[in-house]
C-alpha cells in the first residue's frame, strides 16, 4: 500500500501541470487550481496509505476539485472586511449611564409637578396621558362635562410644561455655569435665589 502511495505522488508530481491545466478550466480560476493542488499534496504528504487507487489521475482531479469546493464553501461564509467593518460601526443605542441618570432626575421632577397639581387635575391628566381613556369617559367618571374635561387637561399639560421647562432652564444654567468654571469654582458657586420676601 505504501507503494500505492509512493506511486500517487510520483504521479502528481508527472501529472502536475496537466491537473493544474484541467482544474483551472473546472474552477475559472487558476489560483484556486494551484491552491487546491498544493493542498492535495499536502493530503498525499500526511495520508497513511490505506487506499488502493486504481486510476491515479482521476483520483488526483477528484481530490483537488472536491477540496476547491471546501475552500469556496469556507470562504463564503467567511465575512469580507467590509461586512466585519460594518458590523464593527454599528451604534450601541444603549442609553449612557448619564442619560438614565438624567432621565431618572426628569421623571422624580415630573412627579414632583404632578403632585402640585390639583387632584381632579392630576386624575384628568393621568388619566389622558397614561391611561389613553377618551375624554367622554373622562368625563363621565369625574361627572363634568367633555369641555370642562379640555380645559383641565389643557391646563394642567400648561402647568406641566411651564414648570418642566422652568427646571430644564435652571438645569442648562448649571450645565453651562459649571463648563465655564473650574471644578473648584463650581463647588462654591452660588446661584441667586428668589427674594420671597
Amino acid at each position: 500500500m505504501t507503494g500505492n502511495l509512493s506511486e500517487l505522488r510520483r504521479r502528481f508530481l508527472l501529472r502536475y501541470d496537466d491537473l493544474k491545466l484541467r482544474l483551472t478550466r473546472r474552477l475559472g480560476s487558476a489560483e484556486l487550481a494551484g491552491d487546491a493542488l498544493q493542498d492535495t499534496w499536502l493530503r498525499l504528504e500526511t495520508a497513511d496509505g490505506a487506499a488502493v487507487v486504481r486510476h491515479a489521475d482521476s483520483y488526483l482531479f477528484t481530490v483537488a476539485v472536491n477540496i476547491a469546493r471546501d475552500r469556496r464553501r469556507a470562504e463564503a461564509r467567511r465575512l469580507t472586511s467590509n461586512e466585519v467593518d460594518a458590523l464593527l460601526d454599528v451604534a450601541d443605542e444603549a442609553p449612557s449611564q448619564i442619560d438614565v441618570a438624567e432621565g431618572r432626575s426628569e421623571i422624580r421632577a415630573l412627579e414632583g409637578i404632578l403632585l402640585e397639581l390639583p387632584p381632579r387635575q392630576r386624575a384628568i391628566l393621568l388619566a389622558a396621558r397614561l391611561d389613553d381613556m377618551p375624554r367622554a369617559e373622562i368625563a363621565r367618571r369625574f361627572r363634568i362635562s367633555v369641555r370642562l374635561v379640555q380645559r383641565e387637561l389643557l391646563q394642567a399639560q400648561n402647568y406641566c410644561a411651564g414648570r418642566l421647562k422652568r427646571n430644564f432652564d435652571c438645569t442648562l444654567a448649571v450645565r453651562e455655569t459649571s463648563l465655564l468654571k473650574n471644578n473648584a469654582d463650581v463647588a462654591d458657586a452660588r446661584f441667586p435665589a428668589h427674594d420671597d420676601e
